[in-house]
């Protein structure tokens, strides 16, 4: 079975994308971002069930998606995913601490390396993840993304 393609529109953010493997586990996802309409599709269900809750978070709606499957890699960055999908919507950890919680203390910067190539948000919520002196980058969807995404969260950093 080939793989299925999820698109959804999150107004004030743009069109997102989410892929899913024969067993309807997530294995790589776009977030949304201003782009020419390439006609939403949601697909059907579970695509649909799928696109329907990102439009929820995107317009600040709670959902942690801890019952979405995903695949991802093991090591260090897999311990690095599961140990972010359990960091509660509203709360922040820095590179530091993230590092420390999946079992590398001092790797701060490994984790935020995991951050800058993880393909899995929001159901990985990278976004929550921030520096010891402030927000942090948050590649080339930029800091003001990473800001929106918190504030979404009730999270309101400098």
């Amino acid at each position: 079975m080939k793989p299925t393609l999820v698109q959804y529109d999150a107004p004030g953010f743009g069109v997102g994308e989410v892929w899913l493997d024969d067993r309807g586990r997530v294995f790589h996802c776009e977030l949304p971002r201003p782009r020419r309409n390439t006609g939403v599709r949601p697909g059907s269900d579970p695509g649909l069930t799928l696109a329907l809750r990102l439009q929820g978070f995107f317009a600040g709606e709670a959902d942690d998606f801890a019952d979405v499957a995903l695949v991802h890699e093991g090591g260090f960055y897999g311990d690095c995913a599961q140990v972010l999908r359990v960091v509660p919507r509203g709360e922040v950890v820095t590179y530091g601490e993230l590092a420390a919680l999946a079992g590398r203390p001092g790797a701060a910067r490994a984790a935020g390396t995991f951050c800058a190539r993880c393909d899995l948000s929001p159901f990985v919520p990278t976004h929550r993840v921030v520096s010891a002196q402030g927000i942090g980058s948050y590649g080339d969807l930029g800091v003001e993304y990473k800001r929106r995404l918190l504030e979404l969260e009730g999270v309101a950093l400098d």
